[in-house]
């Protein structure tokens, strides 16, 4: 199992981004797949999780009403699209996949920096 994920990257307060996750040796449509990230010297957080079984997603209260989750099964592909974003923002983002907890999961990507300048 490999997650990819990319388009991190330098971004100014209130500026948005879009992280993709590629998966592969899964399909993402079986699996709960979730975003979490971590900033330096805290711990990590869950930022949005889809459920496979009940087709929702859920948000974590930081990402709630800025971050959007979204699936593309065709390209099997997971996408974290964050807008408005602010310096508090600045973590490694991971995507992960068969989460078992709300901080834990069997499956996770490499990680990518986000970082946010104010």
């Amino acid at each position: 199992v490999q997650l990819l994920e990319s388009g991190g990257g330098l971004v100014q307060t209130g500026g948005s981004l879009r992280l993709s996750c590629a998966a592969s040796g899964i399909n993402v449509d079986d699996y709960d797949i979730a975003w979490f990230r971590q900033a330096p010297g805290k711990e990590r957080e869950g930022i949005a999780c889809v459920s496979s079984e009940e087709g929702t997603t859920s948000y974590g209260d930081s990402a709630k009403g800025r971050f959007t989750l979204s699936t593309d099964n065709a390209k099997n592909t997971v996408y974290l699209q964050m807008n408005n974003l602010k310096p508090d923002d600045t973590a490694v983002y991971y995507c992960a996949a068969d989460v078992t907890t709300n901080s834990s999961a069997n499956f996770w990507g490499q990680g990518i920096q986000v970082p946010v300048s104010s």
